[in-house]
């Protein structure tokens, strides 16, 4: 998309790059159908069709800014003529009672936008706010990657994953064709990890690393032992996940070893011990399923600085 400013850093250049618009549409455009299904009845009655407003986009607390590029769209979506205006980058973090973005041209068409515009960037917010938290929380050295999960909202994947990346944590795989996960409903299927794994093998794209969920240490040594190219222990306690580690450093110092990560229960206060453990990955579903939506408000301005009530 192409909302970027000039003084935009590399890395929030980069992430509006990832963005495609044609995809971001399709999301806007259904949840406008759904917001203005009758057309917005109460400005139509209210708001004569010559009048213009400015509006901002104001921070109720700390955040971190993301979906800079989406507001716009939105508003561009009802009226291309109205002008959006980006005060903060995607990935800056924002202070309370900020302005972050700011629109302008006729009220009526602001007013129709506003909703979808807040309800999108809102949660994108709130998503790279929290992904933040727990990056921060990687121990001091280590580098362990925390990312999120295939738990995202029905149809918003795109802009969930790409708040992640904004708040600094990383993405797993994007679909279920986009790599080998065995999960323990397939290895009932298949009858043991061995014979699940050496499936994939035969029958994956030679592109594609296989992965194994383990719920023990015992399952942890048959994906091991199999050739598993990551292996996911899933609600392992500490002690047990640094035994793992201890057996992998092992394997490591000769050359080989799978992927270590750790997913299941994951809290912000295990991230400083799992990381300093040294595992590879901590995947986190809550990232996406459990994040509270940001706080913004959208105000109609008599000038660019002084926002009011009408």
């Amino acid at each position: 998309m192409s909302h970027a400013l000039p003084s935009a850093t590399p890395a929030a250049i980069a992430a509006f790059a990832q963005l495609p618009r044609g995809a971001v549409d399709r999301i806007i455009d259904v949840a406008l159908a759904e917001d203005l299904a009758s057309g917005d009845l109460t400005s139509e009655c209210c708001i004569p069709v010559v009048t213009t407003a400015v509006a901002q986009a104001i921070t109720r607390h700390p955040m971190v800014v993301c979906g800079g590029a989406v507001f716009a769209r939105v508003f561009q979506r009802i009226n291309p003529n109205l002008q959006v205006r980006l005060l903060r980058h995607d990935g800056e973090r924002a202070e309370s009672a900020e302005v972050i973005w700011r629109v302008s041209g006729s009220a009526r068409d602001i007013l129709a936008a506003e909703r979808v515009a807040l309800n999108l960037t809102q949660r994108m917010c709130g998503i790279a706010s929290m992904a933040q938290r727990y990056v921060a929380a990687i121990t001091e050295g280590s580098t362990t990657r925390v990312t999120d999960t295939r738990k995202t909202t029905p149809g918003l994947r795109l802009l969930e994953r790409y708040a992640i990346r904004c708040g600094g944590a990383h993405n797993h795989r994007d679909n279920l064709g986009s790599a080998v996960m065995i999960k323990d409903n397939h290895i009932v299927a298949c009858g043991t990890i061995a014979s699940a794994v050496e499936r994939a093998k035969q029958r994956a794209p030679h592109t594609s690393r296989i992965e194994v969920e383990v719920g023990d240490l015992d399952q942890f040594e048959q994906a091991r032992a199999a050739g598993a190219d990551i292996i996911m222990l899933d609600n392992m306690a500490t002690p047990a996940v640094a035994e793992v580690m201890q057996r992998v450093s092992a394997d490591r110092r000769r050359g080989h070893g799978p992927i270590i990560e750790v997913s299941g229960g994951i809290t912000l206060a295990r991230i400083a011990e799992l990381s300093a453990i040294g595992v590879d990955i901590i995947s986190v579903g809550a990232l996406t399923h459990s994040a509270k939506a940001a706080d913004i408000s959208l105000e109609f301005a008599f000038d660019d600085s002084q926002p009011t009530t009408v």
